[in-house]
């Protein structure tokens, strides 16, 4: 009795998970106007289409243009991160350091602090330097204002803890006899790194990356508090929930985003099942 109830717990709970990507997925090739049964038929309009009232998305400029913001914003958070990341794994497996548990402590602390915090943080910090600068210097420091860098910046500072624990758990099983072996045969510092330790990280380099990507991208809270003019999507399709409502075309968008993340996530399981072989 137990063990089934188990296992209706198991198919109830990704059930739970499912449904809502699965209807999610099915709704952006309803042939109607609004995500809603019943079911219309078949269509690809809310993809291809290019006019409107069926705009499809990859001929909706606006959303478009934020999905090439939340791509730049994402390739410069995840390569951001997966080399701060790789720094702090030798910095904290390799060496000692007066209170090192507590920096260590502080690394891991912007994972548990709300993304609104540290975007309001973030941005009453960089506005309060740009104001001082500009009336003490009469310069106007438009990195610091709303805009992608502040994204990235805000992005960084608690993506870069994910990536730093996932470098650094690769790095605590990494055999440093290896090194040892190429430094007595006469290797330098930065050739035992470019072809032994480095090529070790790599697969978790490249989780890494892949996970600040994928985070990247879909980050809403942070981002609400830093962006700009330049909208990411996901700023871009609140906005567009907020003044339109929901549309399939935003299904489409959904549908397009988990393909993307499911490849993504294959690669990176690839990636680590080759290097195991």
């Amino acid at each position: 009795m137990l063990r089934h109830g188990y296992r209706l717990y198991i198919v109830l709970f990704f059930v739970f998970l499912a449904a809502p990507l699965i209807a999610a997925g099915l709704f952006a090739f309803n042939d109607s106007l609004f995500p809603v049964l019943p079911w219309r038929g078949f269509t690809l309009d809310w993809f291809f289409n290019d006019t409107e009232p069926k705009l499809g998305m990859f001929h909706d400029r606006r959303l478009l243009r934020g999905l090439y913001y939340s791509f730049v914003i994402a390739s410069f958070v995840a390569m951001l991160s997966v080399f701060v990341g790789t720094c702090n794994a030798f910095l904290f497996v390799r060496h000692d350091f007066p209170a090192k548990n507590f920096f260590y402590i502080l690394m891991v602390l912007p994972l548990v602090i709300p993304g609104v915090i540290l975007g309001i943080s973030i941005l009453a910090m960089a506005s309060n330097i740009a104001n001082s600068v500009e009336r003490s210097m009469g310069i106007d420091l438009e990195l610091l204002r709303p805009g992608i860098f502040l994204v990235v910046l805000g992005q960084f500072s608690f993506i870069t803890t994910i990536t730093s624990l996932i470098i650094t758990a690769r790095l605590k099983k990494f055999d440093t006899t290896m090194e040892e072996a190429a430094y007595n045969l006469g290797a330098s510092k930065a050739r035992v790194l470019r072809t032994i330790t480095l090529p070790f990280l790599r697969p978790a380099m490249i989780a890494g990356a892949i996970v600040a990507f994928l985070v990247s991208f879909e980050n809403f809270n942070t981002t609400l508090f830093l962006v700009g003019s330049e909208a990411p999507l996901t700023i871009t399709m609140y906005d567009r929930m907020v003044k339109v409502g929901s549309t399939p075309v935003l299904n489409a968008v959904s549908f397009f985003l988990m393909l993307g993340s499911a490849l993504l996530a294959l690669i990176s399981v690839l990636v680590q099942r080759d290097n195991k072989s």
